[in-house]
């Protein structure tokens, strides 16, 4: 029997609709987590739900907003209030937009500097109480490659896959002795529903 290394453990994955964060949903579950599903696209969601639950996993779907924290602290209440507890968040949820400087426009920059720097943000500040009174827990924010290097094509994208990098580093100083790990995953090119 092969070890189930995630057993007893609740994670909230956001962005879990398709892509990189179905997949992350699909194996927390197949390792034993109890999963809370998030995204902007519902149909979508409800699908893997339906999917993980027909493979054995236990898993619910809400719709979340992350730009919004009044969003972020409804989810988080739920998670909670259904399964005790949050031990896992996966900041999964971004957006891509091409552009080089002079083309970005204010409103673009905006929209992927939100969905993917300030979710991931408003993402840790929501489950921070929580980890703290559970004695600790793990974030993992993710990145891209494109957060450490530049491109021909991708202003925003770049500079908020930056932040979130930077973003990680500070909060994984500030919270390790809480016994709450921040780490950033940084993968090349994906090829997604997004890309």
């Amino acid at each position: 029997m092969r070890a189930v290394r995630l057993d007893g453990k609740v994670a909230l994955i956001t962005g879990a609709a398709r892509g990189m964060g179905a997949a992350e949903a699909r194996l927390f579950a197949g390792e034993g987590a109890r999963v809370c599903l998030t995204d902007v696209l519902e149909e979508e969601g409800q699908r893997v739900e339906a999917e993980i639950a027909e493979a054995g996993g236990e898993c619910f779907f809400l719709p979340l907003d992350v730009t919004s924290e009044e969003e972020w602290t409804a989810v988080v209440d739920r998670v909670v209030g259904r399964f005790g507890r949050l031990d896992v968040l996966v900041n999964n949820a971004g957006i891509f937009h091409y552009a080089t400087l002079a083309q970005e426009t204010e409103d673009d920059w905006h929209r992927v500097m939100d969905v993917n720097a300030k979710g991931v943000f408003l993402g840790m500040r929501a489950v921070m109480d929580v980890m703290r009174r559970n004695g600790g827990g793990s974030i993992v924010n993710i990145s891209s490659s494109a957060g450490m290097v530049g491109s021909h094509r991708s202003t925003a994208y770049n500079a908020s896959k930056g932040a979130v990098r930077l973003l990680t580093k500070s909060a994984a100083v500030q919270y390790a002795k809480e016994g709450i790990r921040v780490n950033s995953v940084h993968p090349g090119a994906v090829i997604t529903g997004m890309t």
